[in-house]
Formats: structure tokens, sequence, C-alpha cells
């Protein structure tokens, strides 16, 4: 299985299943930016227990490795949990819906994008994936993330909402580095 096909089996099953997802972090930075390496697939999804059993079993050995502990854990706490696809050394994040203003927010105004082979999908909007970048570089200060939303800007720049980004960047406490990214793209 390569990335492409368990992305659509994610989605795939995430729709039978009937729960609410969005496809976030690298996967949804290369949608909207420039395309990059990576092992894995971030998703954030408003998982409930009853969609437990199911995904267990969709998601189960020998093909899938997921630790239900882990999904009872992530469940309990708003958390996050790994599914692994061993043969391919892949991983998807299932990153849990929190309840927070801003996150309710990016839930509500995630929107449909063509996937693959006529398969529609729902992803983060680039201005959130841009503002959780930023949020994830100011915890660990991994250029990556600066690179990303670069990637972004230089694609996708016209249709990005900046004053939304400028709103919730200064809510968010990222106003330092999103202008610090606009000088660079500014210049250069």
């Amino acid at each position: 299985m390569n990335q492409a096909e368990l992305l659509r089996y994610l989605v795939e099953t995430l729709e039978e299943l009937g729960i609410d997802y969005m496809i976030g972090g690298s996967q949804a930075s290369i949608y909207y930016g420039e395309p990059r390496f990576t092992q894995d697939i971030d998703v954030i999804a408003d998982l409930a227990p009853l969609h437990v059993p199911p995904l267990l079993e969709r998601f189960a050995l020998p093909d899938f490795y997921v630790s239900e502990h882990a999904v009872w854990e992530a469940i309990t706490h708003r958390d996050q949990f790994n599914i692994f696809h061993p043969a391919s050394g892949l991983k998807i994040d299932v990153i849990l819906k929190k309840d927070t203003p801003y996150d309710q927010l990016q839930f509500e105004r995630r929107q449909r994008q063509p996937l693959i082979l006529g398969r529609d999908a729902s992803f983060a909007r680039p201005e959130d994936v841009i503002l959780c970048k930023m949020l994830h570089f100011k915890e660990g200060r991994s250029e990556r993330h600066l690179r990303d939303i670069a990637g972004m800007l230089a694609i996708s720049g016209a249709a990005i909402d900046t004053r939304y980004v400028e709103e919730w960047a200064e809510r968010l406490g990222v106003t330092d580095i999103w202008e610090a990214l606009v000088r660079r793209a500014t210049e250069g």
C-alpha cells in the first residue's frame, strides 16, 4: 500500500463509519503548497466511543497496528493516537478534535476538495493549516513547518485569507512568526 492508497482507505473508512474529520498537517500543506516527502498522514477526527470497535476492525492486524488502549486514552483526554501500516512504514496520526473556540471554528471551516481518482475528502482550510503549522513551530522550532507555510504562500497565496490569519495569529500568540513569514515572502 502506498501513501495515496492509505489516504484513500482512511477517508473511505471515516466516511463509511460516519466519523467527521479533516485532513491537516503535512498532507494539507502539500495539497495547498509544494510537494515534499512525508511518512505520515494527519487527520483531525471527531471520534466517539461508538466508533472505536468498527474503526479497530477496519485497521486490524496483520495489515495495520493500532493500540486499543491508546485509542481509549485519546478519546478520554482529547489527544491523539497512531495507526501504523508496517508493510509500508506509513503512519496515520489521528488527532481528536478539541473543544477550544479555535479548534471548533477550524473544524466548521473544513472544505471538500478532490482527493484522488474521483474521490473528495474534507481538508482543513489553508489558513488554518498555516495557523496550526505556526503553533507547531512555536512549540518545537522545526523549520519544516516554516518551509511548508512558505510553499503554501508561494502556490496558494492569492487564495489565502490573510486577514483571517492575522486575526487568529494575534489570538493564538503567533503574530511574530506570521510577520516574519510575510516579510520573508515579500523580500524574496
